[in-house]
């Protein structure tokens, strides 16, 4: 896609891994700002494998933004885009509202001071199956700071429970 390149698990039903470049022109767009309209949709290029609106209803799991929508507000085309279920996984609440908000805030705060910011994320795992889409056991991600040349690794469980904290491993290019 435009914004983000996903690889995705048509036994699972969610990406595996997607990855994007956060940038300040991404994310500042003064002036041209695109409004959420969380229109999610199957994604064109995978129309059979990423219809899964009902399998959220109903769940107790939110439709979780791997690449999220307020890193895609510059460009209607990105912002539809990000709404396609390949860019989804079911993460329960207190995960989706909780560390993972957080981490996606973060992430935008480091590519508008640093510029530049690679991100990767995921998800692993099925705990269980809502309809025919697994929800997985954790999410991840890892963001890489190209002007300190600085890599940051998280890794969450995924659950209906409040996270008892947040993993991280921070990578220096000494330490690589």
């Amino acid at each position: 896609h435009t914004g983000y390149t996903a690889y995705y698990s048509k036994q699972l039903h969610y990406s595996l891994k997607v990855e994007w470049w956060d940038t300040k022109a991404r994310l500042e767009c003064p002036g041209s700002r695109v409004e959420r309209k969380d229109k999610f949709a199957p994604d064109p290029l995978l129309p059979a494998e990423t219809d899964l609106m009902e399998d959220y209803v109903g769940s107790g799991t939110d439709r979780g933004h791997m690449c999220p929508a307020a890193d895609n507000q510059c460009s209607p085309v990105l912002q539809e885009e990000c709404f396609y279920f390949s860019n989804m996984a079911p993460q329960y609440h207190s995960l989706n509202a909780g560390d993972w908000k957080r981490l996606e805030v973060r992430t935008r705060e480091l590519a508008l001071q640093y510029d530049s910011v690679m991100v990767w994320c995921g998800s692993v795992g099925a705990a269980k199956k809502i309809g025919t889409t697994s929800v997985p056991v954790q999410c991840w991600k890892v963001i890489f700071i190209k002007k300190t040349k600085t890599f940051e690794a998280y890794i969450f469980n995924n659950t209906p429970d409040k996270p008892v904290g947040l993993d991280k491993w921070k990578v220096k290019p000494a330490d690589v």
